[in-house]
């Protein structure tokens, strides 16, 4: 497998593939999930000639199991290090969920002071905030996120079951067709990665706050998200990280869920294809 070992001795697992003079597009994966959960992207920009990379975060999928730095720092710093050992220059970074965090603050303090970013694409994604403050009061209150501690604990497998077969993919709404083998596959990532991870995961992506790292960004932004994503609300996410941004542009899709990438690949690929190239 290929890895590269973190300053604090993680192995982090990365996919590379395409030509190695192509633009590089850099993936950021949700939780609890791997970069196995970009395959229809990986697939689709490798065949449009591109370089594309996608890691697995510490803790999970086939990254070290390590019981700490789980949290929003130490995953910019990991991604840094995969796009460092790579030498990675003029890279489109994508990041769905908490991948988009991730990556919002892997550009605002790694990525663009070096000039190795060329655009950023947050899908479905956790910025600024999701937790309820008193200066973000549209927020989700913590004892929805003392829920998923409390479910992951006691048993994470069916918790996770739960969420891929109901609202991550929208599976929950009248009409909808579930597919067993996208929920398996949700499934199956979850659980490779360590439940420490993912457990102290939670806390990363509701309780970070991205308001000065999406200030920062310089670079064209493009924010993307369902208008029914039950995950990342779109108010209190999207419609305000956009605001924020000095180049950002927004591109709402009407009923589309959280795991829209996996869900609508066949239009959510190509409006990439036309931000990457525009």
């Amino acid at each position: 497998m290929s890895t590269v070992t973190t300053k604090d001795g993680v192995e982090i697992f990365y996919k590379d593939w395409g030509p190695r003079d192509a633009q590089p597009i850099v993936f950021h994966h949700g939780w609890p999930l791997s970069a196995d959960d970009w395959d229809a992207q990986l697939l689709y920009f490798l065949d449009k000639g591109y370089r594309v990379v996608a890691h697995d975060r510490r803790g999970h999928g086939r990254s070290t199991q390590v019981g700490d730095g789980h949290d929003m720092d130490h995953y910019a710093a990991d991604a840094a290090a995969v796009t460092e050992h790579l030498d990675l220059r003029n890279a489109v970074h994508i990041g769905h969920s908490t991948g988009g965090g991730e990556a919002t603050r892997y550009v605002a303090r790694h990525g663009q002071p070096q000039g190795r970013v060329a655009k950023l694409v947050l899908i479905g994604a956790v910025p600024p905030i999701m937790l309820r403050t008193e200066a973000n009061p549209g927020g989700l209150p913590i004892e929805v996120f003392d829920g998923f501690r409390s479910q992951l604990a006691a048993g994470r497998a069916q918790f996770y079951l739960d969420i891929a077969s109901g609202p991550f993919y929208g599976y929950n709404r009248p009409g909808a067709t579930p597919s067993p083998g996208v929920i398996q596959n949700w499934w199956r990532q979850g659980m490779i990665g360590g439940a420490k991870a993912q457990y102290d995961g939670i806390k990363a992506f509701s309780e970070t706050d991205f308001t000065e790292d999406l200030k920062a960004i310089d670079v064209p932004t493009l924010v993307v998200h369902g208008d029914d994503d039950q995950i990342v609300p779109i108010a209190d996410s999207a419609l305000l990280s956009v605001k924020l941004l000095k180049q950002g542009r927004l591109k709402v899709y009407e009923t589309f869920p959280h795991g829209l990438c996996t869900t609508h690949p066949d239009v959510v690929n190509p409006d990439l294809l036309a931000f990457i190239k525009g």
